[in-house]
């Protein structure tokens, strides 16, 4: 029993860290995160101004298309895609798509 008190203490200690990084660790990796895998289509500004993005019709976030979107709408669309848009969710926890939804509308807000 005692095997198993270790593993479950480390899995609960790397769990917490992640989940309760302070917000600005969490925006700096969901920052990290755009960057990867969104900004190719979207744009560094979420504008979708890129060749990729024009082409593959992506949206620009401050668009009224994506604003009167939910969260748990934008979060599926990342999740399992939309469109020519890929899934994340094999590759990006759930956490790391929550984060990276806030920092979407943190894009969509700017001029």
């Amino acid at each position: 029993m005692k095997n198993l008190t270790v593993p479950f203490a480390v899995i609960v200690a790397v769990l917490a860290s992640t989940l309760f990084l302070p917000s600005s660790a969490r925006a700096q990796t969901a920052a990290a995160t755009y960057k990867a895998k969104c900004a190719g289509c979207h744009g560094a500004d979420g504008k979708a101004g890129t060749a990729p993005g024009k082409a593959l019709g992506a949206h620009d976030f401050g668009s009224a298309e994506v604003t009167k979107e939910s969260d748990a709408d934008l979060i599926t669309t990342v999740t399992a895609g939309k469109n020519k848009m890929p899934a994340y969710g094999k590759s990006l926890k759930e956490a790391e798509i929550k984060d990276l939804v806030a920092y979407v509308r943190e894009l969509g807000k700017q001029k």
